[in-house]
């Protein structure tokens, strides 16, 4: 029996990418009949029906079949998790289930700093390496030798995509550690009811004889939704072309008084899984003006290209989005922040619809090929196996 233990900023019902990195390994491991494994985390606010944990909660939960080790957090520091239990809980679990295998999510410089103290127990330590710190310019530099030490004493680092581990400021580090393990998509979430696909055709009837482009996602700048509605706006001669906006966020007021004067842009609010996939099915083109490494690999992404659509993206340096969506296989990308070539391409698509349709079947069978839960499970038996 290998025991498998996964240290992670937080999990379920707290809701994030990582987190749902996270959880897909524990869905793939629990299919491994030889594997034993638990998740430690820190505590963070989050909410699913009758499960509610709120940040300063410590528990053990069984949730996936798997026990969560929950560390409730006191306070956030330049977006770092602090839990004066997790020391504890971190040193109890260590010694008495004596992982095998450590995958450790990184950024979390906290938690990585009492995983060292364990450095010389016999583990093999992957680290999923999902960004770079670049925000906070000041941890990063605070950090640096801490995470030369995690990457020496690792046997694996793994990224998403190989940006993630050829494009890193520590890639001169990693030496022959580097393995690319691509998230994946939730298929069974993607399924459309009969409801869904009837009021997927009521928007269609709605927006007859429109070219719909459709957004979604938290309305923050790394996610570029400025550049998105500038590009709309000068598109003002083509009548055909509107923009639906979904998700909130704390720019949307801003980003509401942008679009102001444009009728074809418009902000649908909040939407409920039922409604996210009757628009994804009846949008034209996926709109994904994300700009910064923030975007790191762009589930959302995924997901669009799943339905079929072709995708507008950014070209941004270090981030996986550029892997997901192909320019001019599965869509086209456009110079960072450049709204203007932002808006020829969607014209570009818009004019030419047996182009959308080619970039919409190529983008589906990219996501099918290799973003898929099954595949998935494929590279991390695969990832496991080289230990």
């Amino acid at each position: 029996m290998k025991r498998v233990l996964q240290i992670t900023r937080a999990y379920y019902p707290h809701i994030g990418g990582i987190e749902q990195v996270t959880r897909d390994i524990v869905h793939v491991l629990n299919g491994v009949d030889d594997i034993e494994q638990k998740v430690i985390c820190l505590g963070d606010d989050g909410a699913d029906g009758d499960l509610v944990r709120p940040r300063n909660q410590s528990a053990h939960d069984m949730i996936d079949g798997t026990e969560i080790i929950r560390c409730g957090s006191i306070c956030q520091v330049a977006s770092q998790l602090l839990s004066p239990s997790y020391p504890f809980e971190l040193h109890r679990v260590m010694k008495q289930f004596d992982p095998d295998v450590v995958i450790f999510h990184y950024p979390n410089p906290f938690m990585a700093a009492f995983l060292l103290a364990h450095k010389k127990q016999k583990f093999k330590l992957i680290i999923y390496w999902h960004l770079d710190i670049t925000k906070q310019k000041l941890l990063g530099k605070l950090f640096h030798g801490q995470n030369l030490s995690l990457i020496k004493r690792a046997e694996r680092i793994a990224g998403a995509t190989s940006m993630h581990v050829d494009e890193s400021a520590y890639t001169p580090y990693f030496g022959d550690k580097r393995y690319i393990l691509p998230y994946c998509i939730d298929e069974k979430r993607l399924v459309l009811t009969a409801d869904e696909e009837e009021r997927s055709q009521r928007i269609r009837e709605k927006y007859s004889g429109k070219i719909l482009g459709f957004f979604i996602g938290r309305h923050v700048p790394y996610k570029g939704l400025k550049y998105l509605i500038d590009a709309a706006k000068q598109l003002a001669d083509d009548s055909r072309l509107h923009f639906l906006i979904a998700g909130q966020g704390p720019l949307t007021d801003e980003l509401k008084i942008q679009a102001q004067g444009e009728d074809r842009i418009e902000f649908l609010g909040r939407l409920t899984d039922s409604e996210w996939r009757a628009y994804l099915k009846a949008c034209d083109i996926f709109c994904f003006p994300s700009i910064t490494r923030n975007e790191a690999f762009g589930l959302a992404l995924a997901e669009g290209m799943y339905f079929g659509k072709p995708a507008v993206t950014f070209t941004i340096p270090g981030s996986g989005v550029n892997f997901v969506s192909l320019n001019g296989v599965t869509g086209i990308e456009c110079p960072n922040g450049d709204s203007k070539t932002y808006a020829e391409a969607l014209q570009k698509l818009a004019d030419d619809p047996a182009l959308r349709e080619e970039y919409g079947k190529n983008a589906r069978r990219r996501v099918l090929d290799n973003f898929t839960a099954e595949q998935f499970e494929k590279n991390i038996g695969k990832l496991l196996d080289t230990l």
